[in-house]
């Protein structure tokens, strides 16, 4: 896990680069089927008014960092996710959730729910003859690559709306397939929240890699984890107590997949596209 990652296309003897991705309505369906909706296949008015499902956690909250009913130590609140497709000629995908896992997150700070609805357009196809951006010296890719609001803004070719009622989250990234938040991979320093440089303290999560943000108390992962798959009114422990999680996050956060160990969809991002796991679909780490 790197500060910053810089991908680099070299297009020799060619005019012209065009991916060609598959955004069907039958394709945008087997994508939302991944995901643990609350909704019953069809968008709801207000994600937060939805029923959802409940979690329960006897343990890792207080009536004060309880993001439900907190009643004699014990912590309920609900995962709430929609995720649904329409259109035809240009399919579009909505997503809305409340943030909140299907686990109990051991988050020693107040979680809340919030409201995270917008549509896009569902997996675009993508000229790279047309960048968003053009930087020319690595001065510049570090400019746009280590900036936590560097998603605040959708390419115009996803047709991105923030819909109403909902929560506008410029550190935004993506919707994990449990419906928690997928942040910037930059720590608010705009460092690695896991390696950073600078002299900059390490972030502190839990055993899912997730953590709430101090601005609005909504929990997100910043890095791929295997919790998206899990449901549980157990407490985990914190990465602190977890000793390949405290070793090494890059590591322990592909270990999460070990029994996903092939091409799995862990989310879909901000721009329409969809977000997978650590492992191609011949079981080759990437």
């Amino acid at each position: 896990m790197r500060n910053c990652i810089l991908i680099i296309l070299c297009l020799i003897g060619s005019k012209s680069v065009h991916g060609t991705a598959s955004n069907s309505l039958s394709d945008c369906n087997t994508l939302a089927a991944n995901f643990y909706s609350t909704c019953g296949g069809s968008a709801v008015t207000n994600i937060l008014s939805s029923t959802g499902t409940a979690v329960s956690c006897s343990t890792g909250f207080t009536s004060l960092t309880c993001p439900g009913t907190y009643t004699s130590g014990t912590c309920v609140f609900y995962h709430k996710l929609c995720v649904t497709c329409s259109g035809s000629s240009t399919v579009r995908i909505r997503v809305q959730s409340n943030g909140l896992p299907r686990f109990c997150p051991n988050v020693p700070a107040t979680l809340r729910e919030v409201n995270m609805d917008f549509t896009v357009n569902f997996n675009p196809d993508v000229n790279v003859n047309y960048p968003n951006h053009s930087p020319t010296t690595s001065s510049a890719v570090i400019s746009i690559v280590c900036n936590i609001n560097n998603q605040a803004s959708v390419p115009s070719g996803s047709n991105y709306v923030l819909n109403s009622g909902s929560t506008q989250l410029n550190t935004l990234a993506g919707i994990s397939i449990d419906g928690v938040s997928i942040f910037n991979v930059n720590s608010a320093n705009n460092v690695d929240p896991f390696f950073p440089a600078g002299g900059y303290a390490v972030e502190t999560v839990d055993a899912c890699l997730g953590h709430p943000s101090p601005s609005n108390n909504a929990y997100h992962y910043h890095a791929a984890s295997g919790c998206a798959f899990t449901a549980s009114n157990s407490s985990i422990l914190s990465c602190t107590s977890t000793a390949a999680c405290n070793s090494n996050v890059a590591t322990y956060s592909v270990s999460t997949f070990s029994s996903h160990n092939t091409l799995t969809v862990i989310g879909i991002a901000k721009d329409g596209h969809i977000i997978y796991g650590p492992y191609t679909s011949a079981g080759v780490q990437v």
